[in-house]
C-alpha cells in the first residue's frame, strides 16, 4: 500500500493534474499495487472560496465556511480522477463525507476523533488507486468539517494510520524542509532528516513546511514522513521525519495577527483558552495594548476569540520571523515584507555562515 499527499502547489492548472496522474501510472507500473492519494484544493482555491462567501455574508456560520471550503478538495479529487481514468487505471474517489474521519464540532479547525478505514479498504479492494480529499471530514452529526489551512497534510497520515501503513509521501512545490523559507531567501539550505517535535514547531511558528497537527499525529502513531517535488525531471526527494533530527531555522509568518487587549488579565484569559486547543500565542505589547502574536491557525484563533464576551480593542495583521534552535530564541514583528525578508537573511546568514556547502545541524 503506498499513501501519497499531493499539495495545491502541484495542480496550478489542468496540466497538474495530468502530471500527478502519469506519476501514479508510473508507480502503479513499477509494481506498487494499491495507491492512495490524497490531494489539496487547486492553488488558490480555498481563499477564492472564502472570499465568495465573505462577500454573500460577512457573518456566515463556521460550519457554513466549512461546507464552501470543502469544496475546493472535491474538486481536485474529481479533476485527478478524471486524469487517472484517462490513463485507463481502476480508479475511484472519496470525499469527507465517505473518508470514515470522525472529528470533533470545532468548524474551522476540527479535531480528529475517530478514523474508520471499512471504506477506504472496500474501495482498494475494487480500484488500484483511491483518490481522497484532503483537510475535510465529518463530524458526528454528519455535516462536513474543516480540518484547518494546509491540513490535506493530517488526512495523509490519519489514512496512512488508519491503514496500518508507517510510511507517507508528501509532495509539495519544494522537495524538502529547508532552514528559512527557499522561495525567499535562496541561500536557504535543504534539511535531510529533521525531527517530528522540531518540524511542528516551525510550523506553529508560521514556516511554510508540515501541517503541525500531521506532524504530531505522525509522531504518536510511529508514521514516517517523506517531502518530496515532482518535477519535469522525475521526483526529488529531500526531508524525511522521523523521531530524529534537531535543526536551527529562522521561520518568516506572513500571514501573523496580533490581537490586543485592554488589560493584561484579558490577554492572559485569551492566551489560556488558545491554549486549551492547542495554537501557540507569544506576549507581545503594542501601542493599542497587551496583545497575542499568532503565527498558524490564525483564523481559528480569531474565530476562538472573537466568540467570548469581551471583544479584542483590535485584530492586526503582521509578519513575525522567528528564530528557532532548540527553543524560541527570539521573535520580530516587522510590518514591512522587504524588512521582513532582510531581516530573516541576516539571522540565516549569522545562524549558517557557510550556505551552500553541506548541511550541519550545529
Amino acid at each position: 500500500m503506498t499513501i501519497l499527499k499531493f499539495g495545491g502547489s502541484n495542480f496550478l492548472g489542468p496540466e497538474g493534474y495530468d502530471r500527478v496522474a502519469r506519476h501514479l501510472a508510473q508507480r502503479r507500473a513499477a509494481g506498487e499495487n494499491k495507491i492512495v492519494a490524497v490531494v489539496s484544493a487547486m492553488k488558490g482555491e480555498t481563499d477564492s472560496l472564502k472570499a465568495e462567501m465573505l462577500a454573500v455574508n460577512k457573518e456566515a456560520s463556521p460550519s457554513n465556511l466549512d461546507a464552501a471550503l470543502a469544496i475546493g478538495e472535491m474538486k481536485s479529487v474529481c479533476l485527478l480522477e478524471a486524469a487517472v481514468s484517462r490513463l485507463g487505471i481502476s480508479v475511484a474517489s472519496l470525499n469527507g463525507y465517505s473518508l470514515g474521519i470522525r472529528t470533533n464540532s470545532d468548524f474551522g479547525r476540527a479535531t480528529v476523533e475517530s478514523a474508520d478505514p471499512r471504506r477506504i479498504r472496500s474501495a482498494l479492494k475494487e480500484h488500484d488507486v483511491v483518490i481522497a480529499a484532503g483537510a475535510q471530514a465529518i463530524d458526528q452529526s454528519g455535516r462536513v468539517t474543516f480540518l484547518g489551512r494546509n491540513s490535506s497534510d493530517l488526512t495523509a497520515i490519519v489514512i496512512a494510520s488508519m491503514l496500518g501503513e508507517h510510511a507517507c509521501e508528501i509532495y509539495s512545490d519544494v522537495p524538502g524542509v529547508y532552514t528559512t523559507d527557499p522561495n525567499i531567501i535562496p541561500e536557504a539550505l535543504l534539511i535531510p532528516e529533521i525531527g517530528y517535535r522540531t518540524i511542528a514547531r516551525m510550523s506553529r511558528y508560521g514556516a511554510k513546511v508540515l501541517h503541525h497537527g500531521a506532524v504530531e499525529f505522525a509522531e504518536k502513531h510511529a508514521v514516517t514522513i517523506m517531502c518530496k517535488s515532482l518535477t519535469n525531471d522525475g521526483v526529488v526527494t529531500g526531508t524525511t521525519v522521523t523521531g530524529h533530527g534537531n535543526a536551527r531555522s529562522v521561520t518568516v509568518a506572513r500571514d501573523a495577527v496580533v490581537i490586543s487587549f485592554a488589560s493584561v488579565a484579558e490577554r492572559d484569559n485569551r492566551r489560556a483558552l488558545l491554549d486549551q486547543n492547542g495554537i501557540t500565542a507569544i506576549d507581545v505589547e503594542q501601542n493599542e495594548g497587551p496583545g497575542l502574536c499568532v503565527m498558524s491557525d490564525t483564523d481559528f484563533a480569531k474565530q476562538l476569540v472573537a466568540g467570548t464576551c469581551t471583544p479584542p480593542v483590535s485584530v492586526q495583521s503582521t509578519m513575525v520571523v522567528t528564530v528557532l534552535d532548540a527553543s524560541v530564541r527570539r521573535i520580530h514583528l516587522i510590518g514591512d515584507y522587504e524588512r521582513a525578508v532582510s531581516l530573516a537573511r541576516q539571522l540565516h546568514e549569522q545562524m549558517y555562515p557557510r550556505a551552500g556547502e553541506q548541511f550541519d545541524r550545529g
